[in-house]
């Protein structure tokens, strides 16, 4: 895969396999032995995806991973610019979707080097397809805050999102955004919890937000990914709607916009909504 010198060389985006070494792709097999450079979230890993892969990394192999990725890049971009292949892999899935690899690609679009992408695994779709949820339309929201209170300030966000939402979680937090998610969007919505995929101990528990929370009270291990689901359209009166106008607008939107976002959800009326609110806020 390596270039000649004095043309530009590439970056090269490659998913791994998440647990399953089957997953691996015979592209990415080609890259890790061709490759001139890896560039490894974890060296240790990625040689021990090579010799579960039985082939032999040729290249040399860097460390790439949050604490020295910023530093690393300059390096990586005049190897590429002196026309050496370097790839990026991360410990499982696709680089850059919550893992090392966004500031190396923006650095090399603003250079305009070349870029390209083995695709491969990702939890994220992988738990999409397996949620049983409509996800047509999805948004991903990476990690959700570790705190309380700004966890729920960012599941009232999702009150009216009429798209899936994927998210990854810690095990040890899952329980706690399970409880901040049924106080925050209601008991009856509906989610799935994925856990270790395509790996042994594969799990998708299915259900509302209430089943799921007393579900992870129990204790969940490994890598978590939630899918939960769009929010429906409501038709209901403005005055209905007042509870969800002020979530929106504790977290931080104005009235106007809050009622306009209510407004798109569910159809109501935005200047009804309005009123609404304030005739609430009067009554109190």
């Amino acid at each position: 895969m390596s270039a000649d010198a004095g043309a530009p060389g590439r970056l090269v985006l490659a998913a791994t396999p998440m647990g399953d070494i089957g997953d691996a792709s015979q592209r990415l097999r080609d890259a890790l032995s061709t490759a001139d450079i890896v560039a490894a979230e974890d060296t240790r890993r990625t040689r021990t995806l090579a010799k579960a892969l039985e082939l032999e990394i040729s290249g040399r192999v860097v460390s790439f991973y949050d604490h020295v990725e910023t530093a690393r890049i300059p390096m990586l971009l005049e190897e590429i610019a002196a026309g050496k292949t370097v790839l990026l892999v991360t410990d499982a899935g696709m680089p850059s979707v919550s893992d090392p690899g966004y500031r190396m690609v923006a650095a090399c679009v603003e250079r305009d080097l070349p870029i390209t992408c083995l695709p491969g695994p990702s939890a994220v779709t992988t738990a999409l397809a397996l949620s049983g949820l409509p996800v047509e339309r999805f948004c991903f929201d990476g990690f959700p805050p570790r705190k309380s209170g700004q966890r729920k300030e960012w599941l009232r966000t999702l009150t009216s999102e009429a798209r899936a939402v994927v998210f990854f979680e810690a095990p040890h937090r899952l329980a706690d955004c399970l409880a901040d998610a049924v106080e925050v969007l209601g008991p009856d919505r509906r989610a799935a919890v994925c856990r270790e995929l395509t790996k042994t101990y594969e799990e998708v528990v299915r259900g509302t937000l209430s089943e799921l929370a007393a579900w992870a009270v129990e204790g969940a291990r490994g890598e978590i990914t939630v899918v939960l689901e769009g929010a429906q359209p409501v038709s209901a009166a403005p005055a209905d709607l007042v509870g969800q106008v002020e979530a929106l607008i504790a977290s931080g939107l104005r009235l106007k916009d809050a009622c306009a976002e209510v407004s798109a959800a569910t159809g109501a009326s935005r200047r009804e909504l309005y009123d609404a609110v304030l005739a609430a806020r009067s009554a109190e």
